[in-house]
């Protein structure tokens, strides 16, 4: 298209917003005026993981690119007497790195609440009681058909194991078995806990047995210590068995195995119908939680059998107290375990009758369905699982595979905002597997983006724009509303480790500021077609994987087709503020007809694309769209105009889509106007 008809298509009377942001922008109609020259802004990222045959210069897994894997089977049981968790488990480990392992490091989280944890005194929300953490009652290897007792060797959170034999690579194979036992926190424990109800005690038990720790092609052995934050695991099948009393119900990640021993033939027989049906049905009622009747036997122990394929993690929930409903997954059947044949998946709440309420716990399978489904046909990868479990508890707000903690107390837009937050944690990072110990953006700020959207356009937009403590808590725009923080010089970076970010500062950071970057991305920067299609992409190709933020920096440079550096640099690397300002408005021989010249001014580090908006004497508006290219040889610069008419205003951003520090500047008036 001729430069000429590009300028005028952008400022007709006619053009539209979309088609003025369409129309290529022709660098040679923009007249740059001398300044300070950007080098730093534009100069090349360098990604602080490098590409190479395990990751690609494109961010996708590399022809060379492993993984470890860690199958478990693991037996449990809870008495509730003692408020203790004692169990044995057998871990399948495989070593697919082309590297000779002599030592193999485990996860003992439970050791957070010994008094001499680190975390007793770097973590200030890691507070209330003590436990003695993991007490380990035996350790064992199976390798090359000896079985071998192992001391391990115990520092905070992590357990070493020494090999007597070094584990092959490229798919050396030992077993593991660990038996242990630790007392169950309190409320106090926060993420994994015992908590009155009116009808019983709640466990919810996770970070809850001996897990393997991630060695891969980054740093080895990740060995990060447990400081109350987040997890970092491999993928593997996890079968587990908890025995309880006979009047509880055990409800976890994964399919139950074992309904004809642990329920009764009326609580299966609504399971069947709820497996067809889209509107919730009660499988356990508030009247017969008290009811022994509602359990197969009345006396004794049961064991609740579970399996999950494929995930990184497990986590249950165990008390007499639970009312229990559930509704359909409109999902295709997945097999619950090898052999078996393939079974309807379900939408499921459990939680006590203090629960119930019309804006409450009985409105939780609603949306525990719609956000499902919701997010699976939205983002290209659909939940893999047998079952979605919202459990109403003490108030963890913690997501695991296939079962999340909420709180019993929510109701209304909260229940919803953190129904859909936690479950939106399936994809990241459980499907796609970051290390969220050490990339919190990755974790919280991708599923933090993905929930503004959900709120938007599940169940007809009535619970939008998501407004909460995660994203955009305050009154204003999005935009607005995260502009102090790009100024404050105390604010981190996104690139910072997780546990370095100040708790201030994590749900403004780590949450707000990364998922309205992607939106910023996705909705100034990319548009929402080549957007979705790259982040799609990256779903699909580091799903079950462990991708860096390199890899997603460099996917979507390669798939949208842009160089976004400067945005990579300004946004994640940096905290900087974005500052655009409008300083004047001229006529090229004083005449407007013969049209004009708008002069913009970059008072900031940050730049982004941007919306200008120009009013005209006849009443006529147009828009032009700035691209961030713009500033590449200076932070000033002349836009010509084409018009036949005076301006009366010149507006940057008039939408207040970007996070302009000082509005004061963004309009100028010419003194001529009326």
């Amino acid at each position: 298209m001729p430069q000429r008809d590009a300028i005028e298509l952008a400022c007709t009377a006619e053009a539209s917003i979309d088609a003025a942001m369409r129309a290529p922008i022709l660098y040679g109609a923009l007249l740059l005026l001398a300044g300070a020259a950007p080098a730093e802004t534009y100069a090349p990222v360098e990604m602080p993981m490098p590409a190479g045959v395990t990751r690609s210069a494109g961010g996708a897994p590399g022809a060379g690119y492993w993984q470890n894997r860690a199958d478990y089977d693991i037996e449990a049981r809870i008495d509730p007497g003692a408020k203790t968790l004692t169990g044995t488990e057998r871990i399948a480990y495989t070593n697919n790195s082309p590297d000779t392992l002599d030592v193999l490091w485990l996860q003992l989280d439970q050791n957070i609440y010994r008094p001499d944890a680190r975390a007793a005194l770097v973590s200030p929300f890691r507070t209330g009681g003590f436990t003695q953490g993991d007490v380990v009652d035996g350790v064992s290897v199976e390798q090359d058909g000896k079985s071998l007792p192992l001391t391990p060797v115990v520092s905070d959170t992590r357990m070493q194991l020494r090999l007597p034999r070094p584990l092959a690579p490229r798919g050396g194979k030992l077993v593991v078995r660990v038996a242990w036992h630790y007392t169950v926190p309190g409320a106090w424990g926060g993420r994994t806990a015992v908590t009155s109800t009116r009808n019983g005690d709640i466990y919810e038990i996770a970070q809850w047995y001996p897990r393997m720790a991630v060695y891969d092609d980054v740093r080895g052995w990740d060995t990060a210590p447990y400081l109350g934050q987040e997890f970092y695991l491999e993928y593997g099948d996890i079968s587990y068995a908890v025995t309880v009393p006979w009047n509880y119900l055990v409800l976890g990640s994964g399919a139950l195995l074992n309904p004809e021993q642990v329920l009764t033939q009326t609580e299966r027989d609504r399971l069947v119908q709820a497996a067809s049906s889209d509107r919730t049905v009660l499988i356990r009622s508030a009247d017969e939680v008290l009811d022994p009747a509602s359990r197969p036997t009345r006396d004794g122990t049961l064991t609740w059998r579970y399996r999950m394929n494929n995930t990184r993690d497990v986590a249950f929930a165990a008390s007499p107290a639970f009312v229990w409903d559930a509704a359909r997954l409109n999902l295709p059947p997945v097999s619950p375990a090898p052999g078996d044949d393939p079974a309807p998946r379900l939408a499921m709440s459990i939680y006590p009758v203090e629960g119930i309420a019309p804006d409450g716990w009985t409105r939780s399978t609603e949306y525990v369905k719609a956000v499902i489904e919701y997010f699976s046909a939205k983002w290209g990868v659909a939940y893999p699982w047998p079952n979605a479990i919202n459990l109403g508890g003490h108030g963890a707000g913690m997501e695991y595979p296939g079962i999340v903690f909420d709180d019993k107390a929510d109701r209304g837009r909260e229940l919803f905002w953190i129904t859909a937050h936690e479950l939106g944690h399936s994809w990241f990072p459980m499907i796609v597997g970051s290390n969220e110990r050490r990339h919190g953006f990755m974790d919280e700020g991708f599923n933090t983006f993905i929930d503004v959207y959900c709120s938007d356009e599940v169940l007809g937009g009535v619970f939008g724009p998501k407004r909460d403590s995660e994203y955009a808590p305050g009154s204003g725009t999005p935009a607005d509303q995260i502009a102090p923080l790009l100024a404050d010089a105390d604010a981190p970076s996104l690139m910072a480790p997780t546990d370095v970010v100040p708790e201030r500062y994590r749900h403004p950071v780590t949450y707000f500021k990364s998922a309205f970057g992607l939106i910023l991305l996705r909705e100034q920067i990319l548009g929402p077609a080549r957007f979705d299609a790259a982040f799609k992409r990256y779903i699909a190709l580091w799903a079950y994987k462990h991708p860096t933020p390199s890899d997603f920096f460099r996917l979507m440079d390669s798939e949208a087709g842009e160089d976004l550096s400067w945005f990579w640099r300004g946004w994640y690397f940096n905290n900087w503020p974005l500052d655009y300002a409008v300083t004047g408005v001229a006529y090229p021989d004083g005449d407007p007809a013969h049209g004009a010249r708008i002069t913009l001014v970059n008072r900031g580090r940050l730049v982004l694309p941007a919306t200008l908006e120009i009013a005209f004497a006849d009443g006529r508006t147009r828009r032009l769209r700035v691209p961030a290219e713009l500033w590449m040889q200076g932070n000033r610069a002349e836009l010509p105009v084409p018009s036949d008419q005076a301006i009366t205003a010149a507006t940057i951003d008039p939408d207040h889509a970007l996070p302009d520090h000082d509005r004061s500047n963004d309009r100028f008036t010419p003194a001529a106007a009326p």
